[in-house]
């Protein structure tokens, strides 16, 4: 602690700006949003510091009670800026396999008995719901959960 006392004595309101740029080389650095916010604090700090410096009331304690204070403030508003961001991607289905295979078809291998079976889609076997159906019927898959997906029967091609 005494070093870290030291640097923003001498360094005075520029050792906040040093702080909030490391951090947010930091960000750069590690995965997370969160350095990011409480480097913005840090450099909001050293604007303020720099501000009110010539009238020589910023103790450490104080300083280090508004870098809290800015902290978590900084991290609250980047969290309501974060979720309301609107997200698109060009893959939506990327990590979501079973949606990703509706509206395929394919053929049942286990007959569909009491609303279970299993059908091969690719290399994959899956364990299905729908209609009671004969093995060798055709399906098309209208939706997907987790490892289960829900089929419907169609015509042969």
């Amino acid at each position: 602690m005494e070093p870290m006392l030291d640097f923003f004595t001498a360094a005075g309101p520029w050792g906040w700006f040093i702080a909030g740029l490391l951090l947010l080389v930091a960000e750069l650095i590690l995965p997370g949003v969160f350095l990011m916010w409480v480097g913005i604090a840090a450099i909001i700090l050293g604007a303020l510091s720099l501000a009110f410096w010539p009238f020589g009331f910023w103790g450490w304690q104080l300083q280090v009670l508004l870098f809290a204070v800015l902290s978590v403030i900084a991290i609250l508003v980047g969290r309501k800026i974060l979720k309301n961001r609107e997200t698109t991607s060009d893959e939506p289905l990327l990590n979501q396999r079973a949606a990703s295979l509706v509206g395929r078809t394919a053929i049942v291998i286990d007959a569909i008995t009491d609303g279970r079976g299993r059908i091969k889609l690719d290399d994959t076997l899956w364990v299905v719901e729908g209609p009671d159906l004969p093995e060798g019927a055709h399906v098309r898959i209208v939706s997907g959960d987790g490892r289960r997906l829900t089929v419907a029967p169609v015509e042969a091609p």
